[in-house]
């Protein structure tokens, strides 16, 4: 299946295409706004899009790649859900609508349609205090271009103790 990804988490896109990429997916990503035009030439029997993207909005591409390609799959992606931006993905043409951070389970059987719309919209995922910290300082660091000192300063942490952190996996 041939895959795009649209998201500004240069992180979570080069994470996400290893590991499409070893279920044997071709995957294409961009970190930065594109046009929808491009975005339909890429011909992708599936696209995700992330919610906030930049300035722009992953709402913006659903109509353009419904229109030309009917076929696709159309999956949003965000961080930022609520049920009306929920409802707009799925009015405007999206076949799922998935909250991060998602299970790369749910995420494979979302772009393969082996589960229905919203889904994950409708029951959320509680969240560890454990996963809820690692979300912010990944969220604090991406904001300051991953500079150690900059974020620890900003999170009102050591710098040591941040890196012991960073260096665990995801919880």
């Amino acid at each position: 299946m041939k895959l795009v990804l649209l998201d500004d988490d240069v992180t979570l896109t080069r994470t996400l295409c290893r590991r499409l990429e070893a279920l044997g997916h071709q995957v294409k990503s961009y970190n930065e706004v594109i046009s929808p035009d491009l975005l339909v030439a890429e011909q992708a029997d599936c696209y995700l899009l992330d919610l906030r993207f930049g300035v722009a909005s992953g709402l913006d591409y659903i109509a353009p790649l419904r229109q030309q390609l009917p076929t696709c799959r159309i999956v949003l992606l965000t961080g930022y859900a609520s049920i009306t931006t929920a409802v707009q993905a799925v009015k405007a043409g999206a076949d799922d609508y998935l909250t991060k951070p998602v299970d790369f389970a749910t995420l494979t059987q979302a772009l393969s349609g082996h589960i229905s719309q919203a889904t994950a919209a409708t029951e959320p995922e509680v969240l560890s205090t454990d996963q809820l910290e690692w979300e912010h300082i990944q969220r604090v660091l991406e904001q300051h271009q991953g500079n150690i000192s900059q974020t620890a300063k900003a999170l009102a942490m050591h710098r040591r103790t941040l890196q012991r952190k960073l260096q665990k996996h995801r919880p």
